[in-house]
């Protein structure tokens, strides 16, 4: 809101920038101009980036798909939706609602300038994104859902949301075990937003703040910080500041919401117990407004409400210590002009002081103050679009140099379970503020793997873009009518590659990859089959063609089926997913022999042509699934029934007879790494040992790993780590025909590369087993289960072959 004609405050700030010396780098006058409009328009894009759930129709984000839709499931409430935190997928309840806060607040001082600038639409659309969320995860009165998603466990992966292979739990607080600035920040959320949508939808403004009556009351009734209680968030979004700071906002929020003077009179009660500096009756000033600690909000929104002076007395020592210092005190300041806070995220800590400070400088009297909290706000927010020694923007995909890297994995568009694969995002993350310099140098690297300087996240944006509509209402702009652009794959996404291994007078072997690098949204190829096309030749008839699989990833080949005149295609379908997950996930290797009883001629066959003993991208092998052909060409251009003899239980690949006693120079040393044989995964390391004469060939040596499934899931498998690289590593799961005692499914590990010399190991190569939806996995009964040890010992009980015949081990 503006408290006098905006003519009025530029001449005034004019006549007072003249006569007066303000000691903070250079002042607004001399700041360059930049398009307020599109920096806004774009800082709202952020957030539809960063949407978790079944994205709407009208979705904006062109590289973004449905993502995490069993959020909840765990505890049988729905909690799909709602924001990712950051370049990470976790949802965090606290920096979550303070961004809805803070947003709404933008919102409600300049509602004319967000209608104006064409952006009023898309705030709320993302406003109701996040308080749709809360109302989800309110189900009770005094329950509310503050995390889904274990921070360890997904910090460790590193792909897009679309197919996040781990488990997602949901933390809560309750009165047995409460949060008080939890359920404390919801309600001046839920309150806030209320006041948003009070013209445009009364309804929905009316249960917004009947949540938000309730929230307020959970927290001031059962107290409590919210970490103590979700404990997973005490290593990301510890409450340190603790929930005083809340039960004054939320209170504020309410008062405004609802006119109710008792939430005014609780608020001015709770704000008595807010901090003070060590040793000082001086309320606190040398932090700002953030996730964390919304003290100076309320500082400055009580001194408007009130018109206290302990308010403004409280609220002026804060900005005092960001502009010329309060007592000798004052915030860090680089060169180039920017408020140094704190290391990590540093701009974010700028642009929200920034716009609070606009905000105050509006209510304020004292010319000189007015003059100087608001030139700091503008000050702040051009550094970071460009107004700096650097002279680039710190917004992805705005102005001059802007950051193209940010630490953000959707955005990245990986697949190798890997930070460095792309060297450069394959999406442009528009209006995402980074970190900035972690010191007060103006020092910046576009370093994905920096996720100091790099990250990106709901709170860093937040008051950058409450600041943003400020100075466009100010000083004006355009959005761009153009955006968002739509993004196109820069790369096959979904495809494959083959080459020939062996062929002669009666058979033609091909090794073949189906790939999914998808990321334009990314999304897994479920239960895929991959579909070879030939010729039958002169009067061959298709029961002389015999389809087999020396090594394969995927079932056993189908027998030949017709497609059209002479020509038939066999297919072998692959259970499961293949997704851009990480290295075992983005890829399927089936090595496939045509052989043939009658005449045979590989010259004429469609899936042949191009072939050579390298491997190359083909068009003429088919990857389809039940939606249809995601890759290739038809031998008549045509497009086949994507499924059109769907077998639901394929035979798999290994011989169901025991081999013999197993001869050769291999021993398998084996640990667990489960800490019970019960839990959701077995995680374990192998090593091979050559015990022989000559150097072991890896590639020619496959080792499996025997376990009991516990049920009819499919499985995921996972090298996390190997001593000759994971790329250099093949780990499917197979099930068995037949159950046999200890073991319904094998972990087959192969390797393309590498040898063990004489006397020596292969190091270690780790590996994680889990079930589709992370059930657990009872180990008790599995044939190489052979109990708890960190230390590797001689594993009998895993199997190795050489070629085709056992060397190592004993079958169940």
């Amino acid at each position: 809101m503006t408290s006098r004609p905006r003519v009025v405050r530029a001449l005034l700030c004019a006549v007072i920038a003249a006569a007066v010396v303000v000691p903070v780098a250079r002042s607004a006058a001399a700041a360059p101009a930049f398009n307020y409009a599109e920096a806004l328009q774009k800082s709202l894009w952020f957030y539809d980036a960063q949407r978790s759930g079944a994205l709407p129709e009208d979705n904006r984000v062109s590289w973004r798909g449905d993502s995490a839709l069993t959020d909840g499931a765990d505890v049988g409430v729905d909690l799909t939706g709602g924001f990712y935190d950051a370049g990470d997928h976790v949802k965090f309840g606290l920096p979550f609602a303070a961004t809805m806060t803070m947003l709404a607040w933008g919102a409600l001082e300049e509602p004319a300038a967000y209608a104006r600038s064409g952006q009023l639409d898309h705030l709320k659309a993302n406003l109701r994104w996040g308080t749709d969320w809360i109302i989800k995860a309110h189900p009770e009165p005094n329950v509310v859902y503050g995390q889904v998603g274990k921070g360890d466990d997904d910090h460790r992966w590193w792909g897009p949301a679309e197919v996040m292979p781990m488990a997602r739990p949901a933390y809560k607080v309750d009165a047995s075990c409460p949060g008080s600035d939890l359920a404390g920040e919801y309600a001046a959320a839920m309150a806030a937003a209320s006041l948003v949508f009070r013209d445009s939808d009364p309804a929905y403004s009316a249960t917004l703040l009947t949540h938000a009556r309730q929230l307020y009351s959970f927290a001031d009734t059962y107290r409590g910080r919210y970490s103590d209680c979700i404990t997973d968030a005490q290593s990301f979004y510890r409450s340190w500041s603790g929930y005083q700071d809340e039960l004054v906002w939320g209170a504020i929020w309410l008062h405004k919401a609802t006119g109710d003077a008792g939430y005014l009179a609780k608020a001015e009660t709770e704000y008595d117990r807010l901090a003070t500096e060590p040793q000082s009756t001086e309320r606190s000033y040398r932090w700002t407004i953030a996730w964390d600690d919304k003290s100076y909000g309320a500082y400055v929104l009580l001194a408007e409400l009130t018109g206290g002076d302990r308010y403004f007395t409280d609220a002026n020592r804060w900005l005092d210590y960001w502009t010329v210092g309060h007592n000798g005190n004052r915030v860090r300041y680089s060169p180039g002009g920017q408020a140094v806070l704190d290391t990590w995220g540093s701009l974010r800590y700028a642009a929200n002081t920034a716009f609070v400070a606009m905000v105050h400088a509006e209510n304020v009297t004292d010319p000189v103050r007015k003059a100087r909290y608001h030139d700091f706000g503008v000050r702040q927010v051009n550094y970071i679009l460009g107004d700096n020694p650097r002279s680039s923007s710190y917004v992805v995909g705005f102005g001059q140099n802007p950051p193209r890297n940010p630490h953000h994995r959707t955005a990245h568009g990986a697949w190798l379970d890997s930070s460095k694969t792309p060297e450069i995002s394959r999406h442009v993350l528009y209006g995402a503020l980074v970190g900035g310099p972690s010191t007060n140098n103006d020092a910046y690297v576009d370093n994905r793997d920096d996720y100091v300087a790099n990250e990106v996240a709901l709170d860093y944006n937040a008051g950058f873009t409450s600041a943003l509509v400020k100075l466009y209402d100010e000083f004006g702009g355009a959005p761009l009518a153009d955006f968002p652009p739509v993004e196109t794959p820069d790369m096959d996404e979904i495809y494959v590659q083959a080459g020939v291994s062996q062929s002669s007078a009666t058979f033609t072997e091909v090794k073949m990859f189906a790939y999914n690098r998808s990321a334009f949204p990314a999304r897994a190829v479920t239960d895929g089959v991959v579909r070879y096309y030939f010729t039958l030749d002169g009067a061959t008839q298709p029961g002389q063609i015999t389809a087999t699989a020396n090594y394969n990833q995927c079932g056993a080949p189908s027998a030949p089926k017709r497609h059209a005149g002479a020509v038939y295609y066999v297919e072998v379908r692959c259970a499961g997913d293949i997704a851009p997950a990480g290295q075992s996930a983005w890829r399927r290797e089936i090595q496939l022999r045509l052989t043939s009883a009658g005449t045979w001629d590989p010259a004429n066959d469609w899936s042949y042509q191009g072939l050579t003993a390298a491997q190359a991208t083909t068009d003429n092998i088919i990857i389809a699934d039940a939606s249809g052909v995601l890759w290739g060409e038809t031998p008549d251009g045509g497009t086949p029934d994507p499924d059109p003899d769907p077998d639901p239980t394929p035979d798999p690949d290994p011989d169901p007879t025991p081999d013999p006693d197993p001869t050769g120079p291999v021993v398998v040393q084996h640990r667990t790494a489960n800490s019970s044989p019960t839990e959701n995964q077995i995680r374990g390391a192998v090593r091979v040992r050559n015990t022989g004469d000559a150097p072991l060939d890896l590639a020619a040596t496959t080792l499996r790993y025997w376990f009991t499934g516990d049920g009819a899931q499919s499985f995921q498998v996972w090298c996390d780590y190997a001593a000759v690289g994971c790329a250099n590593v093949r780990m499917s799961v197979v099930r068995l025909p037949s159950a046999r005692t200890g073991a319904d499914h094998y972990v087959q590990i192969a390797f393309t590369a590498g040898t063990v010399p004489p006397g020596q190991d292969s190091g270690e190569i780790q590996l994680r087993v889990a079930k589709a939806d992370w059930s657990p996995l009872d180990q008790t009964d599995d044939h190489s289960y052979s109990g708890a040890t960190a230390a590797y010992r001689d594993a009998p009980r895993v199997t190795a072959h050489t070629g085709s015949t056992l060397s190592w081990g004993t079958e169940p």
